[in-house]
């Protein structure tokens, strides 16, 4: 069953570092690393975000209640992509509802772990379908990570 609600605005990808994220790690070398997220944000704005919603809701098992509270706590906004170099791929950060939800009276229709599992779980499937959409369909360059020379050879 379809989720029947409005597509929400890509988010804006501001400059973080991916790896002050508790879900990613980018390696790499220590020279200034291009995140690529000007094209990124260019990608989603033209298509990518609402091909990859539209995909997400086809499948998704949040109901219209728990879809609201994300959009109520526009968690969609706070969804961020980045290139990912080294491993060839988009990575991304999926927002979520924190674990003390409950003291901090997060949002008055937030009821139980079920729900914030849902929403949360949702949520990573969605970041999961924009990251293939974005390297399938989008992104034209190839990875420019060049292991280092001297890595030993385990023929």
């Amino acid at each position: 069953m379809t989720l029947e609600v409005d597509i929400p605005e890509p988010p804006t990808l501001d400059f973080v570092d991916p790896n002050e994220y508790e879900d990613a790690t980018i390696s790499g070398g220590s020279e200034e690393i291009d995140y690529r997220r000007e094209e990124l944000q260019e990608f989603l704005e033209n298509g990518a975000w609402e091909e990859a919603f539209e995909e997400w809701r086809a499948d998704t098992n949040l109901d219209q209640r728990e879809f609201g509270i994300a959009r109520d706590l526009d968690l969609f906004a706070e969804f961020d992509f980045f290139w990912d170099d080294f491993a060839d791929r988009v990575g991304y950060h999926a927002p979520g509802i924190p674990e003390d939800w409950q003291a901090r009276e997060y949002h008055p229709e937030l009821d139980t772990w079920g729900t914030v599992s849902a929403i949360n779980a949702a949520l990573t499937e969605f970041g999961q379908v924009v990251s293939v959409i974005l390297k399938e369909e989008y992104i034209d360059w190839e990875a420019a990570y060049e292991p280092p020379e001297d890595l030993p050879d385990f023929d």
